[in-house]
């Protein structure tokens, strides 16, 4: 898959940081802090950094670290918060060098396969009442991804990209995602949002989604299909999310929240 674009990713960092900055609210007081002592904080798939702004702010003492998979993300994370630390490293191989006091993952894990044995293995590197702070997209069954798909499955560019359908790690159910966490937890909080965001136009949803969900159907093609992939999609969108009142379209935006703190 080609690089992230920062760019294109901060078009709408504010929609994209609320969810980060509401699931931080939820986060318990940590084990390090209650001892006065430095937290060790961890940013899984930091991006540009505006979520590892808002840990910055909310423990100023902390160790911090950022972890992406994506050089151009990191960059733009490093010019934005100079003193915490950033690392290129795959979330389902990373192993941190000291016991995390707070694993925060916001809209990053969805990429990320395997939550059976990835979820367990995120609560046993935590610290004894360590937290594990999580966010993900909750849209797959959304006109805004169902379209992807489709489009993707109907046009002559299907044979490149494949199965539109394993583009994105499978959701657990909310049950299975508590039955992993609970046995390893003293405390578990679950729970769903649906954000709906008023969007100008539909070329302005699709740019949305060309940041994120859009990339893996349209990385493989080569850039006259990519054009006819997104004019094909964007009409389908348009058709989805018709003009409200004032002429702006509602995206509705579904979000699975989670923090588990570990036992003592």
């Amino acid at each position: 898959m080609n690089d992230w674009n920062p760019a294109l990713y901060r078009r709408f960092e504010a929609e994209r940081t609320r969810p980060a900055a509401e699931l931080l609210a939820r986060v318990p007081e940590l084990p390090s802090t209650a001892a006065n002592a430095a937290p060790l904080v961890v940013d899984l798939g930091c991006g540009p950094g505006n979520s590892t702004e808002l840990l910055a702010a909310r423990y100023p003492q902390a160790r911090l670290l950022g972890l992406d998979s994506s050089a151009a993300m990191l960059q733009a994370a490093r010019e934005r918060l100079p003193r915490a630390r950033f690392e290129l490293g795959d979330i389902a191989r990373w192993t941190p060098g000291a016991p995390p006091d707070l694993i925060f993952a916001n809209a990053a894990l969805q990429w990320v396969p395997d939550h059976e044995r990835l979820l367990p293995r995120l609560m046993g590197l935590l610290a004894p009442g360590g937290v594990l702070a999580v966010q993900v997209p909750d849209n797959l069954d959304e006109p805004s991804h169902r379209l992807m798909r489709e489009t993707a499955a109907a046009g002559p560019w299907a044979a490149r990209i494949g199965d539109p359908g394993a583009v994105r790690a499978p959701r657990l159910p909310v049950g299975r995602l508590y039955d992993l966490l609970a046995p390893r937890a003293a405390s578990v909080d679950l729970w769903h949002t649906i954000y709906q965001h008023p969007m100008p136009s539909p070329r302005a949803i699709v740019d949305w989604l060309r940041g994120t969900g859009l990339r893996p159907f349209l990385d493989p093609l080569p850039d006259a299909e990519q054009a006819a992939f997104v004019a094909d999609y964007e009409a389908r969108i348009a058709a989805a999310y018709p003009p409200r009142a004032d002429g702006q379209r509602l995206l509705a935006f579904p979000r699975l929240f989670y923090v588990a703190r570990r036992g003592a």
